[in-house]
């Protein structure tokens, strides 16, 4: 059985725990877990031990750390917020108001106006 070679992140520890032997995780990682998990480990908990808990690699969660230390808790969210997210709130805030316009003179999909 030979074992598939994973990468983690730039300048992460190694460990023989793994992907490939890591069990499945039992909920959701949320920024929030991922932050609490890295304050543990800033406190001086073992990576190897916390990653084995958290069902995660070891290579995750040193991932997470550096990300952390190099620019806190809004790194460890999916994606940071930016201007698209502030054009789609105008875009549905709109459509709000146009459907509101519809629904309040009764015009139906297939009418004209």
């Amino acid at each position: 059985m030979t074992q598939e070679k994973h990468e983690g992140a730039a300048g992460a520890e190694r460990s023989d725990v793994g992907a490939t032997g890591a069990p499945a995780r039992e909920r959701r990682m949320t920024a929030r877990r991922k932050q609490e998990s890295v304050l543990r480990v800033l406190r001086g908990e073992p990576l190897e031990t916390l990653a084995r808990e958290l069902r995660v690699t070891v290579a995750e969660l040193s991932g997470w750390r550096d990300a952390f230390l190099e620019s806190g808790s809004a790194s460890l969210k999916s994606r940071p917020r930016d201007d698209r997210d502030d054009r789609i709130a105008q875009l549905q805030a709109k459509l709000g108001a146009v459907t509101m316009e519809f629904a309040r003179h009764e015009i139906g999909p297939g009418d004209r106006f």
